[in-house]
């Protein structure tokens, strides 16, 4: 049961960190690693999961963007105007391979959001996101065992 909890712990905060809301995932990540009561594959499975699916709600809000304008959003969830300008000038110019970096926590949600946008096909982007936020809980996990 506390592995259960454990875990839901983790997917929430994944989930969270990925959308536009504060959250911070990497700190649960690794306090759960070394807390060491659930298997770590399985504390990496579900947080990139986890975060990748976050990363899809943006997506989705991205393509109520594309699809109504900005005011079929909540006003508490409307992007600012200057870096969402300047997110889509940076997908423009790095296309796709820009995905991969959609973990990083300045720039990365808004990524998202503006693939969401422009339409990108849907597969495609979990697929990239994926990637590179598996690619984050692999460092983090490889850095906290070599550490320990």
């Amino acid at each position: 049961m506390e592995a259960l909890a454990a875990l839901g712990l983790m997917a929430g905060a994944a989930f969270v960190a990925a959308t536009l809301l504060p959250a911070q995932s990497e700190a649960v990540f690794v306090g759960l690693l070394a807390a060491g009561r659930v298997d770590p594959a399985l504390l990496f499975i579900v947080a990139s999961l986890a975060n990748t699916a976050g990363s899809v709600v943006n997506w989705w809000l991205g393509r109520l963007i594309a699809t109504g304008g900005v005011e079929r959003l909540p006003p508490r969830l409307r992007p600012d105007p200057e870096r969402f300008a300047r997110a889509q000038r940076w997908f423009a110019r790095f296309g796709w391979p820009a995905l991969l970096f959609a973990w990083l926590p300045i720039g990365g949600d808004p990524l998202t959001f503006v693939a969401g946008s422009l339409n990108y096909p849907l597969g495609r982007f979990i697929l990239l996101v994926l990637a590179g936020k598996a690619a984050r809980y692999a460092l983090l996990w490889a850095g906290w065992t070599a550490a320990s």
